[in-house]
């Protein structure tokens, strides 16, 4: 998979780059990344101007991005622009995302981009949150690696990415590691009773109790199969015990 970021600081991205998921990806040909500066697409490298209207905080200028984008955009690219005006960042648009061939990241910067970005190029508008940062750099990054993580090959266990919290809507299960006690906290004893099936239909019961305590919200979209209706109940009778 191809992406491609604008930024106007590249160098942000040297560090996450070269540890982890990403470097892993990109070290296994699962993802390539290129880095594209919107000042290396005017003359005298001034990418922001004063807004229309008055008012503090400088506006990124529409040529060098537009510019910028042009220069590697295809009838394959998908183009994202963060933003608070855009649609929350899902696991679901996640899944989606691990789908296409090539992805364009917008880092705005200031007080954000000329609002004609978005009749001038089709684009979709993600936001991680209901909160301030300086820069799209660190959203980038995030959906950088959401997707990066799901693609074939990058992951030592794919099982491991499907079984992490959000992936398939709920929360995930309570994980245990050794030892069995510690300071006088046990372990579950289904966890130690190697029935496997035993272990999934608990893991799948704390998974909905846990989302059910902590996430409600989260349950209307969450596809339940016929076996769950059981656990639901049991979760439910606990809850009202």
């Amino acid at each position: 998979m191809q992406f491609h970021i604008i930024s106007i600081f590249p160098e942000y991205f040297n560090g996450p780059l070269s540890c982890g998921t990403l470097r892993i990806g990109q070290e296994k040909g699962a993802i390539k990344v290129n880095i594209i500066n919107p000042r290396d697409f005017v003359s005298d490298g001034i990418v922001d101007d004063y807004q229309f209207g008055g008012g503090a905080g400088m506006v990124l200028k529409l040529e060098p991005i537009l510019r910028a984008i042009n220069s590697v955009r295809s009838e394959k690219s998908i183009i994202i622009n963060f933003a608070p005006t855009g649609k929350l960042l899902t696991q679901g648009f996640v899944n989606e995302l691990v789908k296409k061939n090539e992805i364009i990241l917008i880092c705005g910067r200031y007080k954000g981009i000329d609002e004609r970005l978005c009749k001038l190029c089709p684009l979709e508008e993600i936001s991680i949150g209901d909160y301030v940062f300086s820069g799209g750099e660190v959203a980038a990054l995030i959906l950088l690696e959401t997707v990066t993580r799901l693609l074939p090959g990058v992951l030592g266990n794919i099982d491991s990415a499907e079984a992490d919290s959000l992936q398939n809507g709920l929360l995930s299960a309570p994980i245990y590691t050794r030892p069995a006690n510690f300071k006088n906290l046990s372990v579950p004893q289904v966890l130690l009773s190697g029935d496997h099936q035993a272990v999934a239909r608990w893991r799948r019961k704390k998974a909905i109790e846990s989302t059910l305590k902590k996430r409600p919200e989260l349950l209307p979209e969450v596809n339940f199969s016929a076996s769950d209706l059981d656990i639901l109940l049991e979760v439910l009778n606990d809850k009202n015990a």
